[in-house]
């Protein structure tokens, strides 16, 4: 899988009264990636949730924070797949501005029966997208 990038607009809201983002809006940021990875790959999660009877979510997270974001910055958000797993995958991601990486993240994520919350296969036609 290639890494995937997402543009991102820090808006007041994403930041603190100093005007530098909020350390858990890194997050949000990473998520959106995440999420807008998949829906170019063709797969929307609340389609997965309706016809695969799949949710993702986050098992963990490991972030460094190396230089702060601020206030109606662009970044580049990135998502790639590291490993995959049947049910869990990790990625590793960053996100940057002008190339200078800020934050860099490990996410482990699990997928899940929606309705059991119990550990679920991700299906093979996304798994093989992702891999």
């Amino acid at each position: 899988m290639t890494i995937f990038h997402w543009p991102v607009r820090v808006y007041y809201e994403d930041t603190d009264a100093g005007g530098v983002v909020f350390y858990a809006n890194y997050l949000k940021f990473f998520e959106r990636a995440r999420t807008e990875m998949l829906r170019d790959m063709g797969f929307e999660q609340d389609q997965l949730i309706a016809e695969q009877n799949i949710i993702f979510v986050v098992r963990a997270v490991q972030v460094d924070y190396l230089t702060p974001a601020r206030f109606n910055e662009l970044l580049d958000v990135t998502a790639e797949v590291t490993l995959a797993k049947k049910v869990s995958l990790n990625f590793e991601q960053t996100i940057a501005r002008d190339g200078d990486v800020l934050c860099k993240g490990n996410i482990r994520i699990a997928c899940l029966d929606a309705e059991t919350m119990k550990p679920k296969a991700i299906p093979d036609n996304l798994l093989q997208k992702l891999i």
